[in-house]
Formats: structure tokens, C-alpha cells, sequence
């Protein structure tokens, strides 16, 4: 076979062998390339911090009730100047624990008439200034079931009436002008996400009786249309307060009727009751409901202004109620409940009226009230203790407006 034969042949062979191994070639090389990847570790994979939904931000509305506003003879004759009387100077010590709230509620213990004539004891008609110092002073829900309501008689309740219906932003409860005013006089205030449903009752009018078929025209404590009253209005609202005139005049302790009446609001889910005409302090009860609920019970909030002048020191110590209510998502619940203690104070002859809050009230003060002749027991001291007495843990001995900071709009 020539050279060049075989150069031929050797020439074939070598590229029929280069294409028999060139796929196993490539393939080896691809299996080291992908092993070697397999050796090298792959990168960690971030997970993302789980988004934390922010704390809901609850809703606090604070709410102040102020007891029995009675103006006696004295407090007309010392607030009448050159034909007009104004009272807003009564209020001068206590407003910067009234108007901060979101809520203040106080039992105007008589009718507000348009006069010309205006008295005392015991058929009070008072002047309608006085509502307006009420209003000036903060207050914008006013009761008017009280035991002193007829003392004018149907005429007087529509004169009040005709009142505060002309003046804006305030509410009254406990008087209706009909049937179908009552059934609609829902008086429910919504402010910060709460609201706050009000009914108002007292258990007697001194014996003046209603005019017939005018049972409307003042809510008494009758327990089956309280029910249906209560029943009615507790699911409109997060929050339920009954005002309630009740129990024996200057006993510091409540009855057995009251402590009954508690049970019965209890029953209907009420969520506090605020107390009043026995013309002292009566204690805070907390009352469990059976719903799992709790019913907060201020018995008596004693005097607010007044000029009693029989009466013993006790019916000088009054409270102005404070609560703070707090709403976490839907669930509305009290985050603090109290009282203030406060003093009615007047001077010689029986003039000079002024609220002061127990902590502002000095034994300077004491040394000057009128009752203080023949009584050197009363003291500023004196009512500290009391107030403790009655009061206890739940007093507040200063003004939680400043101490809580809670900013309300």
C-alpha cells in the first residue's frame, strides 16, 4: 500500500474516531461543569420581616356630674344687681375641672322659670341665669327629675323646657313635653367613638302630682317603664348613665331601696348611675351585672351650690364624679373612676358663694364660713377626712385633667 495510502486511511480513522468521542468529550466537560456548580453553596435566600400591624390607638372620653344646683333665698338676694342676676362667679373655682371634659352632666334641682317672681324654699323658682352660668361654667347635659319639678307645676316644666330647647348644645333629661317626646327623647351623645346614652328618674315630686293624662311630663321611677325606657335605649349606645334622685335626705349611707334600685339597674345593664338628692356624699359601690359587666354607682354626689342653713357641716361636702372611659377597638371600658371632693362655701350673713375643690379649700377658707361660728370642728381637715371616710381609694385630691393629660376634642 502506497504512503500515500496510508496517510489517507490513518487520516479517516482519526476523524471517524474524533466524531464518535466528540459528544462524550462535551459531556464530561458538562458533568465537571455542573458538579463544580454543585460543590459551591447557594446564596441565602432573605425572608422579609413579617409586617407588624401597628397597635391600635384607643379613644378616651372623660365625662363629670356635679350633684344638687339649689338656689335658696340667699343666693337670689346676693346675685340680683340693678335688675338682672347673674351667677357665673359661683362657678369661678371649680370650671377648669368642669369645661375640659368631654361630657358634664349636673342636677338642677328646679324648675327655671321666666319669673318676674322667683323664690326659695320650699316652691323654688329660679331664675333662667342660673342656666346659663350652668352652661358657661361647661355643662351641657342637665337634669331636671327631681323632686322639685312640680314645684311650679306644669307651667314651670315648660317654661324650663322652653329654655334650653333655645339654647344651643346643651341637653335635658327627665321632662318631656309628650308621650311622643319621651319615646323619642333619646338623649345619646357620640363624641371620640363613644357614645353615651343618658335616662334620668326621680322617685318622688313632694307630693305634687302630675296633671292628668300627663304622666310624660316627668320621668318617675317606675321599674316596668324603666325597663322598657333602659332596655330600649342600651343598644344604641357603648355606654349607658341613669341619673336617679333618690333616697333619705342627709344620710350618708344608701338605703335598702337604693341599694335595690342598683340591683334592678345592674339587672339592665346599666353602666353607671349617678345619684343624687340626699343632699350629702354617699359612697361609690362597683356592682357586677350579670352579664359580666360592671355597674359603677355614685349614691350620692351630694350638694353642688346651696345655702342650706339647718343642715350640719356633712351638707357642705359635696363631689364633682369624674370617669375616664377608654374604647379598644369596640370594647368600651372604664379606665378610671373618682371623685373630687368639693366644699360650698359662703361668708358672713350668708354671702359670698363659692364652689372650691377640697384641695384648694385652706383653713383660712374654713375660719371664714358662716357655719364655722359655734362649730370650731370644721375645719378643712375635717371634710378631708369625711371625704375619705366615704370615699376612700376612689378619691381624686386633685385635678386629673392636669394629672392625665388626656386630650380630648
Amino acid at each position: 500500500m502506497g504512503l500515500k495510502n496510508r496517510f489517507r486511511i490513518l487520516t479517516g480513522v482519526r476523524i471517524v474516531f474524533f466524531f464518535i468521542m466528540f459528544p462524550f468529550l462535551f459531556s464530561c466537560a458538562g458533568s465537571a461543569a455542573a458538579s463544580y456548580r454543585e460543590e459551591v453553596p447557594a446564596p441565602q435566600r432573605q425572608e422579609a420581616a413579617p409586617v407588624q400591624a401597628p397597635e391600635p390607638v384607643p379613644d378616651y372620653l372623660t365625662l363629670v356630674a356635679a350633684g344638687d344646683n339649689l338656689y335658696q333665698e340667699p343666693i337670689l338676694k346676693e346675685f340680683f344687681n340693678q335688675g338682672a342676676y347673674c351667677f357665673d362667679s359661683i362657678y369661678s373655682r371649680i370650671k377648669a375641672y368642669i369645661e375640659p371634659a368631654g361630657i358634664a352632666f349636673v342636677n338642677q334641682e328646679t324648675v327655671l322659670g321666666k319669673g318676674p317672681v322667683f323664690s326659695g324654699y320650699p316652691l323654688f323658682n329660679t331664675p333662667q341665669a342660673a342656666g346659663a352660668a350652668l352652661a358657661a361654667a361647661g355643662f351641657d347635659v342637665i337634669n331636671h327629675a327631681t323632686n322639685h319639678i312640680m314645684d311650679k307645676g306644669e307651667a314651670g316644666i315648660l317654661e324650663t323646657m322652653d329654655y334650653w330647647d333655645a339654647f344651643p348644645g346643651i341637653r335635658y333629661t327627665g321632662i318631656s313635653r309628650s308621650e311622643e317626646d319621651r319615646r323619642s327623647r333619646n338623649v345619646i351623645i357620640e363624641k371620640n367613638n363613644i357614645r353615651v346614652g343618658f335616662l334620668a328618674y326621680t322617685e318622688s315630686t313632694n307630693g305634687l302630682y302630675l296633671p292628668k293624662d300627663k304622666s310624660y311630663l316627668v320621668s318617675l321611677a317606675d321599674t316596668d317603664k324603666m325597663a322598657e325606657e333602659i332596655d330600649a335605649l342600651r343598644p344604641l349606645c357603648s355606654f349607658l348613665a341613669v341619673s336617679m334622685h333618690w333616697g333619705n335626705e342627709y344620710q350618708e349611707e344608701p338605703s335598702e331601696a337604693q341599694q335595690q334600685m342598683a340591683e334592678f339597674f345592674a339587672l339592665h345593664r346599666v353602666d353607671l348611675v349617678i345619684g343624687h338628692h340626699p343632699h350629702v356624699l354617699q359612697p361609690l359601690a362597683r356592682i357586677s351585672r350579670p352579664d359580666g359587666g360592671v355597674l359603677y354607682c355614685f349614691y350620692s354626689l351630694g350638694n353642688f351650690v346651696s345655702a342650706h342653713a339647718q343642715p350640719e357641716k356633712p351638707a357642705l361636702l359635696g363631689g364633682l364624679m369624674y370617669m375616664r372611659l377608654k374604647k379598644a377597638e369596640t370594647a368600651v371600658t372604664v379606665d378610671q373612676a373618682g371623685l373630687i371632693p368639693l366644699i360650698s362655701h359662703y361668708e358672713k350673713d350668708r354671702t359670698g358663694f363659692v364652689i372650691y375643690p377640697l384641695h384648694e379649700y385652706t383653713e383660712a377658707l374654713a375660719e371664714k364660713h358662716w357655719k364655722r361660728t359655734g362649730d370650731p370642728e370644721m375645719t378643712a381637715a375635717w371634710f378631708f377626712n369625711s371625704a375619705n371616710s366615704l370615699i376612700g381609694e376612689d378619691l381624686l385630691p386633685g385635678n386629673p385633667f392636669i394629672e392625665n393629660r388626656v386630650a380630648e376634642n
